[in-house]
């Protein structure tokens, strides 16, 4: 005969150690900003420590509602069978976490299109997803059973579904963006391409974890949801660490700002992958707000050249007289016409 915590605390023990894992990868990247990235600015920096923060307190409240009834409540099949208020603060944290990193995504949307209606879908379904994640959270103290979950399902689909939305809608917005602001040089293009790659991958991992975790949950009254549900927070901030450390691969570190809108300190210089004759120049406006780029491409222009020479003539067989002309074809005209004397006396 199973164990009763095979069915509830089994998918659930599988969901913390991809967590603790994910976590790890986390830590990593984290390091890695404030190493590489020490010019960005301040609130960006605070962002990704507040973000930390947050990883951390989920990592240890998921340990905490696993150790509780598995240890402490050890034998107890009633602890087994409800879900305790640690567990209650996953969704939470989880919605919370959505929220700080779409909103991040949201004004780099902002900032590449500056299309306030797509701003404003994406804003309006990050806000829906951190609501749907706060009532989860109520709902689970209201009903800790976790074979009737499935009784405030309405609540949960509104968590999910709106967060996979969001994801989907920055996913498309920045790939439109890229696709159509290619500038038809290979250099650039190669980057863009990076960068779109990128986006879509961090985009669409979250959004596919958010729906695979929505049809588990509605399809089985079991905690199988569990599994793709407790990583999802990781999975937020992990895409963000790696559009943010990315940003050196992508060849725009000494020129001003990256896709972010930072200043960058990587000391490349974009100028040093562009043919010889293009130049980008970047200038930044008055207000200060966006960084605008120009190329210039420099023309060179040939035109063939018709010499003519007179051999040296002597005169009075006392001096020797050379002189030189020089034409020069332009469209037809000649446009220089010098000519110089030379004198030698016996």
């Amino acid at each position: 005969m199973a164990s009763p915590a095979t069915i509830t605390y089994g998918p659930i023990f599988i969901g913390v150690v991809f967590n603790i894992l994910l976590y790890g990868i986390m830590i990593t990247q984290t390091f890695l900003y404030f190493t590489v990235y020490k010019r960005d600015k301040m609130w960006m920096k605070l962002f990704v420590s507040v973000l930390f923060l947050c990883d951390t307190l989920n990592c240890a409240f998921d340990i905490a509602f696993v150790y509780i009834p598995l240890v402490n409540n050890f034998d107890n099949v009633m602890a087994l069978q409800n879900a305790s208020w640690v567990f209650a603060t996953d969704p939470a944290m989880t919605a919370i976490i959505a929220l700080m990193v779409q909103l991040f995504f949201t004004w780099r949307v902002k900032v590449l299109t500056g299309s306030i209606p797509a701003v404003i879908f994406i804003a309006f379904c990050s806000i829906c997803q951190w609501c749907g994640g706060m009532g989860t959270a109520i709902a689970v103290g209201m009903i800790p059973e976790f074979t009737h979950f499935q009784k405030f399902k309405v609540i949960v689909i509104i968590w999910l579904a709106f967060s996979a939305v969001a994801d989907t809608a920055i996913t498309v917005a920045l790939v439109w963006h890229l696709r159509k602001h290619r500038t038809g040089f290979s250099a650039t293009d190669d980057v863009v391409n990076k960068i779109i790659r990128m986006t879509v991958q961090t985009g669409l991992v979250t959004a596919l974890c958010a729906v695979i975790d929505l049809i588990a949950f509605l399809s089985s009254p079991s905690g199988l949801h569990l599994i793709f549900n407790l990583p999802l927070s990781k999975l937020y901030t992990n895409s963000l660490m790696s559009s943010l450390n990315s940003r050196a691969g992508w060849k725009y570190g000494s020129i001003g700002r990256g896709l972010s809108g930072q200043t960058e300190s990587s000391g490349e210089d974009i100028n040093s992958t562009m043919p010889r004759n293009v130049h980008v120049i970047q200038t930044q406006p008055s207000n200060g707000v966006r960084v605008s780029q120009q190329v210039y491409i420099d023309v060179e222009s040939h035109q063939m050249a018709d010499i003519e020479k007179e051999s040296p003539v002597p005169v009075d067989g006392d001096s020797e007289t050379r002189s030189v002309r020089i034409y020069a074809a332009h469209q037809g005209k000649p446009i220089v016409t010098p000519s110089t004397t030379e004198h030698t006396m016996s």
